[in-house]
């Protein structure tokens, strides 16, 4: 892997389309599940969005916020619609003021807009709505065929979106992310290469979901709003139920996310976030990790190889297209100066932590300040934090480094150290 020994580099303003983003480092999307009923920010979304804004990163990926009450993955996740709006205008703008009080900027928010699809757990079952059967996941208990989503609905998912991006504008974010990542519904359509209608079979085709959405939201929002995605370039299974593969084998191949890529482009797109894998069923794709009773078949830094390898292949085809990492927590200590060597070796433009931020959210502070991250700090890829997701009422957080984290499921804290 490239390795600077300056990160200065991680400093420097960035620009990308309408947005001007003080700095390349970004906290990624990472969901608390502690919303309220209405889909609004509750008190733990709203002390994480301060420790992130005033822990200086330049750019903030709010995290997967619904826009249909069906398409949540739980009952405590986000969901913006107008009956909340105010809330949201109010959880934006305390961002910006925290960060710009804590650090002398505002940092760029973008509101991650998502349909959960398969994942749909609204009401604290699963009500999966899907694309296509697909026996990788579902094994011996195929999910009924009248889960499967009509050309009609999805339709209407798309609607949605667009209007979830407006919603977005109008309560302040500076951009919108039309969600295509980690198979949820509008990931999983880019490999529904054996279903039929309009969404599937062909590239156009089971691109049709992002491509009119990010369309539509271009043409709705104004010209001083993003309108950006995360995506998926590798799902990491075989075809025909993986995309970014080859036809034989899990090898990844990069044609179909350049292509797309390149499309996103040429619709207006100037920033996109890269991420590979599916967190429910080959999670150390997308987060290398050291614990947490799952075993990969292959050293955490090999994946970490193959997440920055392969965006910077995207980075390569799209020379002019921004471009936000993944991947990068594993590498602790080490992160920063990996992650920029790649920047100056035109891998990437941005830097993106996922976990790192619930243990660490002032990272982005040390790393601009001191030149480097603080190893009592770190993030030690234990999985805790995604434990914590699975479990019914949890409240995601880091156990180890957060003693401010509760779980309804339990009557303690967590305990560990500030």
């Amino acid at each position: 892997m490239p390795f600077a020994e300056d990160v200065a580099i991680l400093g420097e303003r960035v620009k990308a389309g309408c947005l001007d983003i003080p700095n390349r480092l970004v906290c990624q999307a990472m969901e608390g599940c502690d919303g309220k009923a209405d889909g609004s920010p509750d008190t733990l979304t709203e002390r994480r969005y301060k420790r992130l804004s005033e822990g200086g990163s330049g750019l903030i990926w709010f995290e997967a916020t619904a826009v249909m009450e069906e398409g949540r993955a739980n009952p405590r996740q986000l969901w913006i619609n107008e009956g909340n709006l105010d809330s949201f205008k109010r959880q934006v703008e305390k961002i910006k003021e925290d960060g710009m009080s804590a650090n002398g900027y505002a940092p760029v928010v973008i509101m991650q807009a998502t349909h959960s699809g398969r994942y749909s757990k609204p009401n604290g079952t699963p009500v999966p709505l899907i694309a296509y059967n697909n026996p990788i996941f579902e094994k011996e208990s195929p999910i009924s065929s009248d889960r499967i989503v009509t050309d009609e609905y999805l339709d209407r998912v798309g609607e949605a979106l667009v209007k979830g991006a407006v919603l977005a504008e109008r309560a302040g974010f500076d951009g919108v992310d039309i969600k295509c990542c980690h198979r949820y519904l509008n990931s999983e359509l880019l490999s529904a290469y054996n279903r039929d209608g309009r969404y599937g079979g062909s590239f156009e085709n089971r691109t049709r979901l992002l491509r009119e959405s990010v369309r539509g939201a271009v043409a709705s929002c104004s010209s001083d709003f993003a309108v950006t995605s995360r995506l998926n370039v590798y799902d990491g299974f075989e075809y025909p139920y993986g995309f970014g593969v080859g036809k034989e084998g899990i090898a990844p191949d990069w044609s179909e996310g350049i292509r797309l890529v390149s499309e996103l482009y040429r619709e207006g797109m100037r920033l996109i976030n890269i991420t590979m894998g599916n967190p429910y069923f080959n999670p150390h794709v997308n987060r290398p990790f050291a614990s947490g009773g799952y075993t990969a078949e292959e050293h955490p830094l090999e994946g970490v190889l193959r997440m920055l390898d392969g965006i910077a292949e995207i980075k390569r085809g799209v020379l002019d297209m921004k471009i936000i990492s993944s991947a990068l927590t594993y590498l602790g200590v080490a992160a920063p100066f990996v992650a920029s060597g790649y920047i100056q070796n035109g891998g990437f433009d941005l830097a993106g932590f996922g976990r790192t931020i619930l243990a660490y959210p002032d990272f982005a502070q040390d790393i601009l300040r001191c030149g480097e991250m603080k190893r009592d700090k770190l993030c030690i890829c234990c999985s805790k934090c995604t434990e914590i997701m699975r479990k019914p009422g949890g409240t995601p957080g880091c156990v180890v480094r957060d003693k401010e984290v509760y779980l309804p499921i339990y009557k303690e804290p967590c305990g560990g150290v500030k």
